[in-house]
């Protein structure tokens, strides 16, 4: 029987002595009519009433939800692929070396996105259009016309409204846009995965 306490109370004791204590997390605490309560702050997680009039509405909305989720990684990569290349481009004003910035830019995103882009249906290259002014502040029209020129600009508007796009569509998160603003606040407050 002595022999089976000590073989318990050895393994008792490995166990406390193989736990390994942490650093210690102090919470903020707030004293409230003399007692003291733990506060924390929580992150803000707008809720927006979403009441559908119809089972043909709500469809719409999940459909819209599935395309916003696909083509917002990609606006946020075009973003900060221009905000890391616009830094080298606007430092310079020699022409060749813009150029050689744009080439540059375009095919790292080509090699790394072109595939998945074509597959882009109409409608989600037309939310991408969006999401792009949305990230950028610059619609895509003009961003094509500020790196490849006026000319360029021109023609992928022309190829863009044979598609029923329009290059220079600006996002307009009040009103004609607010489902997708919607969409994307819960996403960058991780309710959407």
């Amino acid at each position: 029987m002595r022999i089976i306490i000590f073989v318990i109370g050895f393994f008792f004791s490995l166990q406390g002595i193989s736990q390994v204590k942490d650093s210690v997390t102090f919470l903020e605490m707030i004293e409230n009519n003399g007692d003291t309560l733990p506060h924390v702050e929580l992150d803000e997680i707008p809720i927006f009433p979403r009441k559908f009039s119809s089972r043909k509405d709500e469809r719409k909305y999940g459909r819209l939800l599935a395309k916003v989720k696909k083509v917002y990684p990609y606006a946020k990569i075009a973003a900060e692929l221009l905000g890391e290349y616009d830094e080298k481009y606007q430092s310079t004003n020699d022409s060749k070396l813009r150029r050689k910035y744009v080439k540059e830019a375009e095919s790292k995103l080509f090699d790394q996105y072109g595939a998945q882009l074509k597959k882009l249906t109409i409608s989600e290259g037309r939310i991408l259009i969006k999401l792009i002014d949305r990230e950028t502040e610059h619609t895509s029209f003009e961003l094509i016309k500020d790196l490849k020129g006026g000319l360029s600009a021109f023609f992928w508007q022309g190829i863009a409204k044979i598609f029923g796009n329009n290059l220079k569509d600006a996002y307009d998160p009040v009103t004609e846009d607010r489902m997708i603003e919607e969409i994307i606040i819960y996403i960058e407050a991780g309710v959407i995965k």
